[in-house]
């Protein structure tokens, strides 16, 4: 994928009728033979036709969270000023679904149902556009080796070992908190 230049009409006609032209909106991706694609990940680039195929359903709460995303990652590709590659847009989803966690702790810690419910649901949206989640050996094989390979003894190197073991993990769906609860067992004395 490479980008390339679009002109400066197609990207006025784009922006509809908005006086300023961010770089980003300036460039396109565009594939082997320069045909424009709009966004990375295959379920994001139907991301529109999703949003849409909700609201003809009336589902509000779909709806919502594909909206959110929507807007989580156009923010991202306006912040880095280029579009956005696969880990990047992984990684946005990633936050959204960590963010709708910690939503769920605090609001059954406040005793709000309806509220967990209705971050729960969204998760279930958002995770359809995360790789599916890391198998557990899968996990323990990468702190083992990343231990081994840091040569790691004690609990004071486990910012090294977790900054090994994600990297030995990076595109796929793992939760941040199983690896350093293992590499905290693993590097903890009995």
């Amino acid at each position: 994928m490479e980008l390339r230049p679009i002109s400066r009409r197609a990207s006025r006609r784009r922006n509809r009728g908005s006086r300023r032209f961010s770089r980003a909106s300036r460039f396109v991706r565009a594939d082997a033979a320069g045909r424009a694609v709009d966004n990375v990940l295959p379920h994001v680039a139907n991301l529109n036709a999703a949003i849409a195929d909700a609201m003809r359903q009336h589902d509000p709460v779909r709806l919502s969270a594909l909206r959110m995303l929507k807007a989580a990652l156009t923010n991202r590709e306006i912040e880095r000023g280029r579009a956005l590659d696969d880990a990047e847009a992984l990684q946005v989803v990633g936050s959204l679904v960590k963010q709708r966690k910690d939503s769920i702790e605090q609001f059954t810690k406040g005793g709000r149902q309806d509220l967990v419910d209705k971050e729960a649901a969204e998760i279930v949206v958002l995770s359809a556009y995360l790789p599916p989640a890391a198998d557990p050996g899968v996990v323990e094989r990468a702190v083992a080796e990343a231990i081994q390979e840091t040569g790691a003894a004690s609990p004071k190197d486990m910012g090294r070992v977790m900054k090994a073991a994600m990297s030995k993990l990076a595109g796929q769906s793992v939760d941040g908190r199983v690896v350093n609860e293992l590499v905290r067992q693993k590097l903890t004395p009995a």
